[in-house]
């Protein structure tokens, strides 16, 4: 793929080319498509997992277990996934991935459906899960790169996360929250279980997908050690990706597990309450996605990325301040929207300024590092919310996550790729637009 220069000029490092501009690639197309369905489902996932294990065991500690089981062994497999993906065919390990969550959910859906499904069947199906996202998501990360010229990279994030939250927090939620007040848990399971299923045509249609050149004697060692030496080396990666770690430590497994409870026990909701307070997070963050998306990104992109996810961690601490639930609302959308923003800087920063041959790598190493206290997150999670109470524990989470995201922008080193010219090295036959 060619770097247009010329569209470097404008605010952002953007062309004008219109938020659509990168659905102008089949490719893209279909893999966009194949992401919105399998989001979806996705979102109805979350909704009906949480209520269906608070209905088997009502504590806060089962759902720590889960996300723990879901957790550890993405973390594990994560650094396998990025050499996979930057050695083999993105597309199959994508296919791959998404057959074995479909088999997984798809179990976990018959279980609930006849009645039979027990916390350890939640736990062990819930590891196939998080095993298939250790590979999808470096896979993903590195594939975009290939399917859009560099002008339209962060059209290309702005639309997907523009879909994910529409997804999972909007449209995915308030469907799970329907279908499990309706019909159980089950259905919400199994239309999760479909929507992989379409996600995998979706890749089988598309026409790129090839293994990537390796260097004759090269091992899989020498490639991670390649990978940890060039983030290492620039201290606005590693530096973000170990901030991450520490702000999702504080409050990742908090909200993940509390917020169900505040819904379900404090405030008396109902599973479409749950699926309401997504649905405002996804609103926020749709509405965050399609504005950066039109207007292109801020030439301080490395600023602008921190702050606004100081804010978006502060927000967190609204969770614990809410009475009702429109009140979780409004911090769901704050939240939501801010992330979003950060979100997209750095996936189009990473995109630019990491070569492709190792983007698969890089984005393995991101996910690695800035969710591998994810599992301590949950197992804390339970105990400290019995020594300080739910809202403390909220409370608490928002406001350490952003003292520790604020602080790291002031790092030696931290901006210095603002206004920088996209990294060489991209990787050969990465395509021009295709015609619609």
């Amino acid at each position: 793929m060619l770097h247009s220069h010329e569209a470097l000029d404008r605010a952002g490092g953007t062309s004008r080319g219109g938020l659509l501009a990168p659905l102008r690639s089949r490719d893209f197309r279909l893999l966009w498509s194949g992401a919105c369905v399998s989001l979806l489902g996705d979102g109805a996932f979350l909704v009906a997992l949480a209520w269906q294990v608070y209905a088997l065991s009502g504590a806060a500690t089962a759902m720590s277990l889960v996300g723990i089981a879901m957790t550890v062994p993405t973390i594990v497999f994560l650094l396998v996934g990025g050499v996979a993906s930057d050695r083999l065919d993105r597309r199959r390990i994508m296919l791959a991935a998404d057959v074995v969550r479909a088999l997984a959910v798809g179990l976990l859906a018959a279980l609930t459906l006849t009645g039979a499904l027990e916390l350890w069947h939640v736990i062990v199906l819930v590891v196939a899960y998080g095993t298939g996202a250790a590979f999808f998501a470096p896979a993903f990360d590195a594939i975009v790169p290939e399917l859009v010229p560099a002008e339209h990279l962060a059209q290309a994030n702005a639309l997907e996360q523009i879909v994910r939250p529409l997804a999972m927090r909007l449209a995915g939620p308030a469907i799970g929250g329907m279908l499990v007040g309706a019909f159980g848990a089950g259905t919400a399971f199994a239309l999760d279980a479909a929507s992989f299923l379409v996600s995998a045509a979706a890749l089988l249609a598309m026409r790129r997908g090839a293994r990537n050149p390796v260097p004759a004697g090269v091992s899989v060692i020498a490639d991670l050690r390649a990978g940890w030496g060039f983030v290492r080396r620039h201290t606005w990666l590693w530096a973000t990706f170990a901030s991450a770690a520490i702000a999702y430590l504080c409050f990742m497994g908090p909200v993940e597990v509390l917020l169900p409870l505040v819904v379900k026990q404090d405030l008396g909701g109902s599973a479409a309450d749950l699926g309401i307070v997504f649905a405002a997070g996804g609103l926020g963050s749709v509405a965050c996605a399609v504005v950066l998306g039109g207007r292109g990104l801020p030439r301080r992109d490395i600023t602008f990325m921190y702050v606004a996810w100081t804010l978006a961690t502060l927000a967190v601490a609204g969770y614990g301040f809410a009475t009702a639930v429109w009140q979780l609302m409004l911090a769901s959308l704050a939240f939501n929207a801010l992330e979003t923003a950060g979100t997209i800087v750095w996936a189009t920063a990473k995109q630019r300024h990491v070569p492709g041959d190792m983007l698969g790598r890089v984005s393995s190493l991101d996910w690695l590092i800035s969710i591998g206290l994810l599992p301590l997150s949950f197992a804390l999670t339970g105990p400290l919310s019995a020594a300080i109470g739910t809202q403390g524990t909220l409370m608490a989470a928002g406001a350490v996550g952003a003292v520790v995201t604020f602080a790291a922008l002031w790092l030696p080193g931290m901006r210095v790729v603002e206004g920088r010219a996209p990294a060489s090295g991209r990787r050969r036959g990465a395509a021009e637009p295709e015609p619609a």
